[in-house]
């Protein structure tokens, strides 16, 4: 263990998980375009697929010309099979860079990295809240969480102001407590049996128009005291939302684990550039979101002070 790694151990959080990260050359075995920039990728990358777990993510080089790496979340793992999915929306030069990468090309990478989601068992309802390029890692838990032997029963909401990056169907699965009219789902969420609603600005058929924030308030006034108590929350997105999640959380006293996205460097915990405040039970102090993180304590991120 490091130094940093042992401090890390004395403020109250599981140790950095530098061990268990694999450099590999990835092969591309198939990839999707979708509207609004957005790209899916799946990796032939087995040391990652096999130890990669809801919430971590890759750091991986887009392009040879471009040798800094940019961060990924794991939006699935096939660990027999030994691959991963991306998903991105391409933004900058490296993300374009990598959007114009085919099949049969190796990408090198770095994962899996970060701590992971860690749900309470004796919450049986698990609330899945995913906003644009944060719902990569909702689904990876999603089809974690059904995989279990817990028997949890998740349900994803899903916001984005881009055309979602799948073909948005009426949901099979009744929900009740969700404005009526509102349907949209995600076929792939619907075939494993786990209900997801989909909420949108841009008046997208059959959507809850608003803020998937403002979705998840509807849907949990609606809930008796006794099925709040089964409830935790599970968030990524930007960041206005997850500090609404958050709030939210507070209001309706609800254990809530979110994920952030950071600006990285090194990825690995050495060069403390993704570093952000926290407020842990022993006070006040500054963590990595690449290896600390990327997943906190909601209430540790954003104390009520604040």
């Amino acid at each position: 263990m490091t130094e940093t790694e042992s401090k890390t151990g004395e403020a109250g959080r599981p140790p950095a998980s530098r061990g268990t990260i694999h450099q590999e050359d990835a092969v591309i075995i198939e990839r999707q375009d979708f509207a609004g920039d957005q790209y899916w990728l799946r990796l032939q990358a087995p040391a990652t697929a096999a130890a990669a777990r809801p919430g971590n993510f890759v750091h991986l080089v887009c392009d040879p010309e471009l040798p800094l790496r940019r961060p990924m979340s794991i939006m699935r793992a096939g660990a027999e099979a030994g691959w991963i999915e991306i998903l991105f929306k391409a933004h900058g030069r490296g993300t374009r860079l990598l959007a114009a990468r085919q099949v049969g090309e190796q990408l090198n990478l770095l994962g899996p990295i970060g701590a992971p989601f860690r749900p309470e068992e004796k919450r049986r309802r698990p609330l899945l809240i995913g906003g644009g390029v944060g719902i990569p890692p909702m689904l990876f838990l999603a089809d974690w969480l059904r995989q279990s032997a817990g028997g949890a029963r998740p349900f994803v909401l899903m916001g984005s102001e881009v055309p979602f990056p799948f073909t948005v169907k009426p949901s099979r699965i009744l929900v009740p407590g969700i404005p009526e009219g509102v349907i949209a789902a995600m076929p792939l969420l619907d075939d494993w049996g786990i209900p997801s609603r989909l909420a949108s600005g841009r008046g997208f058929p059959g959507c809850y128009q608003g803020l998937v924030t403002d979705l998840t308030r509807h849907w949990l006034q609606g809930l008796d005291a006794e099925t709040l108590q089964e409830i935790e929350v599970f968030a990524c997105g930007p960041e206005p939302m997850l500090r609404a999640v958050a709030t939210l959380a507070r209001e309706f006293g609800l254990p809530c684990q979110i994920s952030l996205e950071e600006y990285m460097a090194c990825g690995v915990g050495g060069c403390a550039g993704c570093t952000v405040p926290v407020r842990t039970a022993q006070g006040p102090t500054m963590l990595r979101v690449c290896v600390d993180g990327p997943v906190f304590d909601a209430a540790e991120v954003y104390p009520v002070s604040v």
